[in-house]
């Protein structure tokens, strides 16, 4: 880009100074536009030197192993020999360089002074798989930390320094629910290990959500301030010094697309942690879909604009237990409207296990209210356990080399793909020990992918048939098809769902 001639330069500034009131000087910026800029600046200094000291870096040195590719994967299984000596003679060297040196520091992070007594706020992610933990304040001292609990779901973690610290200047935390679409934002962390480097920008949206398959709290600030790997745990800052969010993840290098977790979730979280060093969530045991999420489901419920769709109740949770069917639409909790996926999970999450709670349903044209009581939310490896059927698993094929696209008679495609489910599958997905066929694709075109079917999904019962493989499924699909509705019964991370399949058959609407 060209630079302008000196007097479109000059023009230029004079139009700028006049705009912002008063006379240009004699170097072309008036004294009340530069006082505005000055004040500006300062504005920016301000935060960064009052709140650098509530910043420390956050140093891991992770697990050995823990990256590494198993010696029964099948990558390395199909691997030349040679290359797969190669690998396990580097795998042997780094276990020979840890027992003679110990721990290697790997990683590095950022995180927050959460209280002054010692704890520290950060990415669940940045510890994850740590076997050593270092903190490094911004005065130059380090101290080794310990994990008193993370939330992987929120992607919250709170660390322990070990020893007592003198000094330490606990960060202040804003209210992000106050956050305005527009406003500054400031970045502080290490990112790339360049310690303490302090960036700029603005709130560019709120509430971001379907970013991460491993969260189930997904509400996100997005910035275009400036953040990087080694950002992560850190603190994102408003001009008044208070920390509004928690920098966790981006969206490509560079690109100005950044986001964080909102200081109040953060904060919620991270006091269960402090205390307990776990965060428990409730639940309905529901499986559900957003109005605004799926085009076809709008067009089911038409006269509804907002709205939570149950696509699936799980067998013995609070929603069946609370007489709420497959169709039902949620359209708020305790008077609360919620019409997004997110906006449901974030309402009853919060609620006290056992506590009342009145939901506004949509239900065959009709509204009417329910009272429901959440269940503390059971963890991963406890619903994998309640989901697994009696006498144990039994694969009576072997899976097959590529997955399977399912039809029905005439080729007429319900959009799954789906595949016997097996030991690589079980890994992934976390599926326990249960049997079934895994969906692996979804197709958004199909006529199945409106009931909310996800790829990791284990489908195990077609229309009360026990399914165990793909050509049991093929099967009692088919026969399916041709009644007027049938329920599929899966699973998803532990939990044993339900959906009922309306066919072509029928003309029922609104669920009915």
């Amino acid at each position: 880009m060209r630079a302008l001639p000196r007097f479109q330069a000059f023009a230029l500034a004079v139009a700028v100074a006049g705009a912002l009131g008063g006379a240009p000087s004699v170097f072309g910026a008036a004294p009340a536009a530069l006082d505005v800029v000055r004040q500006m600046n300062e504005a920016f200094v301000g935060v960064a030197e009052r709140c650098t000291p509530t910043v420390v870096v956050v140093q891991v040195a992770q697990k050995i192993g823990s990256g590494d590719v198993k010696e029964d994967h099948p990558f390395l299984q199909q691997m030349p020999e040679e290359l797969r000596k190669q690998y396990e003679e580097f795998l042997q060297r780094q276990r020979r360089r840890r027992d003679r040196e110990g721990p290697q520091f790997n990683g590095e992070g950022s995180g927050i002074v959460y209280r002054e007594d010692g704890y520290i706020l950060t990415n669940a992610h940045v510890v994850e798989d740590a076997e050593r933990i270092r903190i490094k304040l911004h005065d130059g001292r380090e101290f080794d930390a310990e994990v008193r609990g993370t939330d992987p779901d929120s992607d919250i973690a709170i660390l322990r320094i070990k020893d007592k610290v003198s000094g330490l200047q606990a960060a202040k935390f804003g209210n992000s629910d106050r956050v305005r679409v527009g406003e500054f934002a400031i970045a502080i962390g290490a990112p790339y290990e360049l310690e303490y480097s302090v960036t700029f920008g603005h709130i560019s949206a709120k509430g971001r959500a379907g970013l991460s398959q491993n969260m189930m709290d997904e509400d996100f600030l997005q910035t275009d301030a400036n953040i990087n790997p080694g950002n992560s745990g850190g603190p994102l800052m408003n001009l008044e010094g208070e920390v509004i969010g928690v920098n966790s993840m981006i969206r490509g290098v560079g690109t100005g697309i950044c986001f964080a977790i909102p200081a109040n979730l953060a904060r919620e979280v991270a006091n269960q942690l402090v205390d307990s060093g776990k965060f428990q969530r409730s639940w309905l045991g529901v499986g559900i879909k957003g109005l605004r999420e799926d085009e076809r489901l709008r067009a089911r419920f038409a006269s509804l604009t907002n709205g939570v769709v149950i696509t699936g109740i799980s067998e013995g949770g609070p929603a069946e237990k609370a007489d709420l069917k497959d169709f039902d639409v949620i359209t708020a909790v305790d008077g609360r409207s919620v019409g997004t996926v997110n906006q449901l999970r974030r309402e009853i999450t919060r609620k006290r296990p056992g506590s009342d709670v009145a939901l506004d349903i949509h239900r065959g044209g009709k509204a009417i209210q329910i009272t429901v009581r959440p269940a503390p939310m059971p963890d991963l490896e406890q619903r994998i356990a309640m989901s697994r059927p009696p006498g144990g698993p039994t694969l009576e094929e072997p899976a097959p080399a590529a997955p399977t696209p399912l039809a029905t008679p005439g080729d007429a495609a319900l959009g799954l793909t789906v595949q016997t489910t097996d030991d690589d599958l079980s890994t992934r997905f976390k599926l326990g020990s249960t049997a079934g066929v895994v969906i692996t694709g979804v197709d958004e075109a199909g006529p199945l992918a409106e009931y909310g079917f996800r790829v990791g999904d284990l489908i195990y019962e077609v229309d009360k048939k026990s399914v165990k493989t793909v050509s049991q499924f093929s099967e009692a699909l088919r026969a399916a098809v041709d009644k007027k509705k049938f329920t599929l019964r899966y699973q998803r991370s532990g939990e044993k769902l339900s959906a009922v399949v309306l066919t072509e058959k029928t003309r029922e609407k609104d669920g009915k």
